[in-house]
């Protein structure tokens, strides 16, 4: 199943408390103050993981805790420090602070861990208050809290071409054609329930991942359809195709359409370079096939199924991508 939003709750923890103590030993009547220091709590941290691949893991677990420190001791003895907790993600997850929707990290493969909650402070022992006029203290501090936040973890998967089209465009079947990806195909809408990756291999020995996202529909931006579930993953490509199924009665007014709904959700997606591609082609035959010639000559007319014209598409997709 895949799963690219949850909510979760996290507590770093508390701080150990300093301890209250004097030094006992024999022929030593006034040994002085000897209480040590509280443990610092444990920090929560986040990390990517790249065999993760979906939020899956955090749909029923919310709750994630990190140690608390110990308390100090005589002796000097300083309390242990809480151990980390290191809550693994996939790469491409923003965690953002849930009240305040304040971004705290983006992660990628190559960061280091991130505290997202910081643990309490150790208090301090008795000892630490010992001064030339106060020679035998006795106050201690409490360990501080540590901190304490409910985040959101929102997957959006990183890829450099999105494949974006309406419910049966073929953008599966292109996919499988252009990649050793295998999605799900069949001839109903909403085939693609999940985003699908594939990696393509061009002659120059380059390479590039393209998404193939659930079709787009009219009000996706709204959340008709699977739009806004799945729009958030076109927002890290690089680039975009526009797929659209030669045997729909206007292609223009679908391509209008398909950008219409990504300016909606989110404008900066206008601004990527694009390739669209009329799929199917291999539907159509003689004058039903010449009305394709009346199209702008950038849009480029493909069948995944037979594979007629994917060289041209893919070159396209590369220039796009690559700049040559």
């Amino acid at each position: 199943m895949f799963v690219d939003y949850a909510e979760i709750e996290v507590r770093a923890g508390d701080g150990g408390d300093g301890h209250v103590s004097f030094h006992r030993e024999k022929y030593i009547s006034k040994g002085g103050p000897d209480g040590g220091d509280g443990g610092k709590g444990g920090d929560v941290l986040v990390a990517a993981d790249e065999n993760m691949s979906t939020l899956l893991d955090f749909r029923y677990k919310k709750m994630f805790r990190a140690d608390n420190g110990g308390n100090g001791g005589k002796a000097n003895k300083a309390g242990h420090n809480g151990e980390d907790l290191v809550i693994k993600l996939p790469a491409g997850t923003l965690i953002k602070n849930h009240d305040t929707e304040e971004l705290i990290v983006d992660l990628k493969n190559d960061m280091k861990p991130v505290v997202v909650a910081a643990g309490g402070k150790g208090g301090k022992g008795n000892a630490r208050f010992k001064s030339s006029t106060n020679q035998t203290p006795r106050k201690a501090t409490p360990g501080q809290e540590g901190q304490h936040r409910f985040l959101e973890l929102e997957l959006k998967l990183i890829a450099d071409v999105g494949l974006v089209g309406l419910p049966n465009a073929g953008k599966s079947t292109l996919l499988a054609r252009i990649s050793d990806a295998r999605p799900k195909i069949a001839d109903y809408p909403f085939t693609t329930l999940v985003p699908n990756l594939g990696i393509v291999r061009t002659d120059d020995y380059r390479s590039f991942v393209v998404a193939d996202i659930p079709g787009v529909i009219e009000g996706a931006h709204f959340g008709k359809g699977l739009g806004l579930e799945f729009l958030r993953h076109i927002q890290r490509t690089r680039a975009l195709v526009f797929l659209i199924e030669c045997t729909v009665d206007d292609l223009r007014m679908v391509y209008d359409m398909l950008r219409a709904e990504l300016g909606l959700f989110d404008t900066g997606l206008l601004d990527k370079p694009a390739v669209i591609a009329v799929n199917k082609i291999d539907l159509l035959n003689g004058q039903a096939r010449d009305k394709l010639d009346l199209l702008p000559p950038e849009w480029l007319k493909i069948s995944a199924v037979s594979g007629e014209n994917i060289g041209l598409f893919l070159k396209a997709v590369s220039k796009v991508i690559f700049g040559d």
